[in-house]
């Protein structure tokens, strides 16, 4: 892109629903020679709240800055909760892992065959077997244990990472350990999780075997933001399998792990193109 290239930005916002909102959203924006390339909303009747995503050029001679005090001045009118974002700048993603190693891969293996528009900027694991995969690809492996008593130095360091390397995103892809309340207070909306099972069913530990157990027909795995409510954080995406009598629980094991390579590289780029708003317990994405 030259400099006399339109930048590219993403509007999200939300307010709560009355007529109009569209209208001055999209006023605001053509005043200042922007061209929208999409745009997407929803009112949810429940709430009365209202959601809307933008994706739009700014001219090359356009203000950003202009532009954010323009959006900024129009927020108390409608009560806009919005953020303003430029399309240039990359989101930042730390991955942890614990020693299962095929969702790292698949996202490592995304991002470098430009798949998912991201940079893994590290990974951090409470174990050290999959760092030759990490550094294969010319990422930081920080191998951090949890010792007993530890947890709270652990995640110290953790957070320690994520303002050293500028993360936007901390992706638990299979990371077997369960986030302490502090941390996740002070990373809110900023951590996705892949669960292995269809939330909110089979929570916790050994799901396909609990789902085995059950004789389930149907199995999949949730990706979702992380709160303090072990495996209750708002679901972004959900993957499914059909299966069957014959199927054990290694079997069923084989089938989710392509399910949760699946469910989070969605969430983790939706995540990363601005698609995903909070709502309460839910999410609205606007795919």
């Amino acid at each position: 892109m030259t400099s006399s290239s339109p930048r590219e930005y993403v509007l999200t916002l939300s307010c709560p629903d009355r007529p109009g909102i569209v209208a001055a959203v999209s006023g605001l924006l053509a005043e200042r020679g922007c061209n929208i390339l999409e745009s997407q909303q929803f009112g949810d009747r429940d709430s009365g709240t209202f959601f809307m995503r933008v994706q739009f050029t700014v001219p090359p001679d356009g203000d950003p800055d202009e532009l954010r005090g323009a959006f900024a001045s129009l927020a108390p009118e409608l009560s806009l909760e919005w953020r303003l974002y430029d399309r240039a700048e990359r989101t930042r993603v730390l991955i942890m892992v614990s020693k299962s190693g095929h969702c790292l891969n698949d996202l490592l293996y995304r991002q470098r065959s430009g798949l998912l528009d991201i940079d893994i900027v590290a990974v951090v694991s409470n174990h050290p077997d999959l760092r030759p995969l990490t550094q294969s690809y010319g990422i930081d492996y920080h191998h951090l244990p949890v010792e007993p008593g530890g947890k709270a130095a652990q995640e110290a360091e953790v957070l320690t990472l994520v303002e050293h390397y500028r993360a936007d995103l901390v992706v638990l892809a299979r990371y077997m350990q369960i986030l302490s309340d502090d941390f996740c207070a002070k990373l809110p909306g900023r951590v996705i999780n892949i669960h292995h099972s269809f939330l909110p069913s089979f929570k916790g530990a050994r799901p396909y075997h609990q789902a085995h157990a059950r004789g389930v027909k149907l199995i999949g795995a949730t990706a979702h933001y992380v709160t303090p409510d072990l495996d209750e954080g708002p679901i972004i995406e959900q993957e499914v399998a059909r299966v069957d009598h014959t199927h054990s629980p290694e079997d069923l094991m084989a089938v989710g792990r392509d399910m949760e390579c699946l469910a989070l590289a969605r969430a983790v780029r939706w995540h990363a193109e601005h698609r995903i708003l909070l709502n309460g317990d839910r999410t609205v994405v606007f795919r």
